[in-house]
């Protein structure tokens, strides 16, 4: 029987299953197309990465810069990840550790026998459970139909996610200089290009490394998440605004992922990286935090299975979710619900009120998870920096539920 049953071959997977390996555990990695290319881009805030991850992983570290209403310095290095040097990395640690990975479709109820069942298979969650949905119902069918939760007694749960969802395309960074000088990243730009409102999106660069840098257009939460024809035409609007004209064959990147999925609930499986799930609901990140965190459930393991795979799953669970990571996490996706009731116009000013926090309070809120504390300081800080329309709106959402999807009848019949 093998020790770690890994399911999804991602980075979080790939991560953790060598954790395990490392420590003597049996491990096995299933995917159903374990290697298939990793098209994502990933950035992270450097200190937030472990200290063992070598510096050839690293495409680019550099300081970061936003825009709201006005500029602000950020004082973080941002880093930015050579996405092929991360996958050879993980690959030769799970070859030197012994770790198979193979090609095969999990089904929860027909899996290899291991001590512990780990899904990392990502927002797909793939031995997840799923649970009808609490509190709404929407009064139009064909509205529920399209694009609500779509639930009623006897239907099938199919919620909305809020999503984040970005466009982006990549050039030479000599061509980028009118949005992004060399060495440094822009985390934020929310000043809108010319042409007509709706939705707010700002605009994230970044280098790349040899030469080339990322130009994404991203809106950052939205539910459900906006459309990408609607996010490329925002790039080329503000691309030409800049006069910056990329190649014809200049490589793109389509993103899409959701920010409020639930805890992960299986009996007898433990949910990691994006499946878990580690997102941030505010800022969509989570990959540093699974490259962090796969030591210490690789450790957690190692010493509960002697004891029974039920003491392994609690204990691995009881490290990812402690009562204070709850706490902060719950936080934040109430931020994430005060953000999707912000009108499009207040938006650039509510992050004006954030970026001005002090460094260690935007710190407290973009990272630290395990202290709601920090995380409630940070919420605190930033309704006193912004201006009353904005408070107003603040005060409105803490009070409500979760926000509806654009342009659906809701009611609540809690």
């Amino acid at each position: 029987m093998l020790d770690v049953l890994v399911v999804g071959a991602g980075p979080a997977g790939r991560a953790v299953a060598a954790a395990c390996g490392e420590r003597g555990l049996r491990t096995l990695v299933m995917d159903p197309a374990p290697n298939r290319p990793w098209r994502a881009t990933y950035g992270a805030w450097r200190d937030e990465l472990p200290a063992g991850l070598p510096e050839s992983v690293l495409a680019a570290t550099v300081p970061g810069r936003a825009f709201a209403v006005t500029e602000h310095a950020l004082n973080r290095q941002y880093a930015v990840l050579d996405v092929p040097a991360l996958r050879e990395h993980l690959d030769q640690r799970l070859a030197a550790a012994g770790v198979a990975v193979q090609r095969g479709l999990a089904h929860p109820d027909e899996l290899p026998a291991a001590g512990l069942v780990i899904d990392a298979g990502g927002a797909a969650q793939p031995l997840a459970r799923a649970r009808p949905p609490r509190g709404y119902r929407v009064r139009d069918a064909q509205a529920r139909d399209a694009q609500g939760y779509g639930w009623a007694p006897g239907e099938r749960a199919r919620p909305v996610r809020a999503e984040q969802t970005a466009v982006g395309v990549i050039v030479p960074a000599e061509l980028a200089t009118p949005v992004l000088a060399p060495g440094e990243a822009l985390f934020m730009d929310w000043r809108q290009p010319a042409g007509p409102g709706g939705w707010p999106t700002f605009l994230y660069a970044i280098p790349l490394g040899g030469g080339r840098v990322l130009l994404e257009e991203t809106s950052l939460a939205r539910r459900p998440g906006l459309d990408f024809d609607t996010l490329a035409a925002r790039l080329r609007a503000r691309l030409a605004g800049h006069r910056i004209q990329p190649p014809g064959d200049a490589p793109r990147e389509l993103v899409r992922f959701p920010l409020d999925l639930p805890r992960h609930h299986a009996a007898g499986v433990l949910g990691f990286g994006a499946a878990a799930p580690l997102t941030h609901p505010a800022t969509g990140y989570q990959l540093a935090e699974s490259l962090r965190l796969a030591p210490a459930v690789a450790d957690t393991a190692a010493g509960a299975l002697g004891t029974g795979p039920g003491d392994a799953l609690a204990a691995t669970q009881a490290l990812l979710w402690p009562r204070s990571a709850r706490a902060a996490h719950l936080l934040r996706r109430r931020g994430l619900e005060t953000l999707l009731r912000l009108p499009p116009a207040r938006v650039p000013e509510f992050f004006e009120g954030f970026f001005a926090l002090p460094e260690r309070r935007r710190r407290d809120y973009l990272s630290g998870r395990g202290d709601p504390f920090g995380t409630a300081r940070a919420m605190a800080g930033t309704f006193g920096t912004t201006g009353w329309p904005v408070r107003l709106r603040l005060i409105g959402s803490s009070l409500l539920v979760s926000a509806p999807p654009e342009s659906t009848r809701w009611s609540n019949v809690e």
